[in-house]
C-alpha cells in the first residue's frame, strides 16, 4: 500500500515539545509492517513533557535505560510499558539531548479498521478503539519492540495529508498525573468523539 501524505520535515520534530504537540493535531499515525496490513489512525489528543524542567516526564532525573529514546534524535518513537500491562507511545521532539516528547493519547480510526478491531475485540464501538494511549498502541500494534523507530523511515509513520491542526483546540491540563498538574500541555480536537476523556477533565488510567 502506498501510504497516505507525506512525511514531516526533520525540522518539524527539532523544537519544544510545547509547539510540536498542538501541531501534531490531525496528523496520521501509521504502522506498515512488512509482513501486516497497514493501520492509520489521525491524532485527536496529545500532552507535551518538557524533560529536565518537568516533574511528570519521564526524563526529569536524566536517563535511563527506559527513557533513552528520550534522549536519541528528534522524530523518534519513545514506547514505554506502564501499569505492568499497557504500552504507551510518545512522539520524541526538542533538540538531542533535551529530552522532550509528546504522549500520543488518543486518535480516529482511519483505515484497516477491521484489523483494529481483531486487536481490541473488547471495544464494542469505533470510537473506543484508539481513545486512549494504550488503547491507541494495542489498536496500532505498538509495543515496545517498535521503541526508537524513526517516524520518517516507518514502519510506525507520522504523515502528513494536508489535514490541518484545528486553529483553536481545547487545552487543558494533563491528566492522570500526581506531578506536574499545573502545567495545561493537553491538547485535544474540540467535539472529536475519539478523545480518551472529556476535554474538561477526568482522569485515564491509561496515561502516565
Amino acid at each position: 500500500m502506498r501510504l497516505p501524505g507525506r512525511r514531516p520535515p526533520g525540522s518539524f520534530f527539532a523544537r519544544d515539545p510545547l509547539v510540536v504537540a498542538p501541531e501534531l493535531l490531525g496528523k496520521l499515525l501509521v504502522h506498515a509492517p512488512a509482513d501486516g496490513e497497514p493501520t492509520a489512525v489521525r491524532i485527536v489528543e496529545v500532552e507535551a513533557y518538557r524533560g529536565s524542567s518537568d516533574p511528570a516526564s519521564h526524563a526529569f532525573r536524566g536517563p535511563t535505560r527506559r527513557n533513552r529514546t528520550m534522549f536519541g534524535p528528534p522524530g523518534r518513537l519513545y514506547v514505554y510499558f506502564t501499569y505492568g500491562m499497557h504500552w504507551c507511545a510518545n512522539v520524541v521532539c526538542d533538540l538531542p539531548g533535551d529530552a522532550g516528547a509528546v504522549l500520543l493519547r488518543a486518535g480516529e480510526p482511519v483505515f484497516g479498521i477491521d484489523v483494529m478491531q481483531a486487536r481490541r475485540p473488547a471495544a464494542r464501538r469505533l470510537r473506543d478503539l484508539a481513545s486512549g494511549p494504550a488503547r491507541l498502541c494495542q489498536a496500532l500494534g505498538i509495543d515496545g519492540a517498535l521503541d526508537g523507530t524513526d517516524l520518517r523511515a516507518g514502519p510506525v509513520w507520522l504523515r502528513d495529508d494536508g489535514v490541518p491542526p484545528p486553529e483553536a483546540p481545547i487545552v487543558t491540563p494533563r491528566i492522570g498525573l500526581t506531578r506536574g498538574t499545573e502545567s495545561s500541555w493537553r491538547w485535544v480536537v474540540g467535539g472529536n468523539l475519539h478523545a480518551s476523556r472529556p476535554a474538561n477533565g477526568g482522569v485515564s488510567p491509561e496515561g502516565r
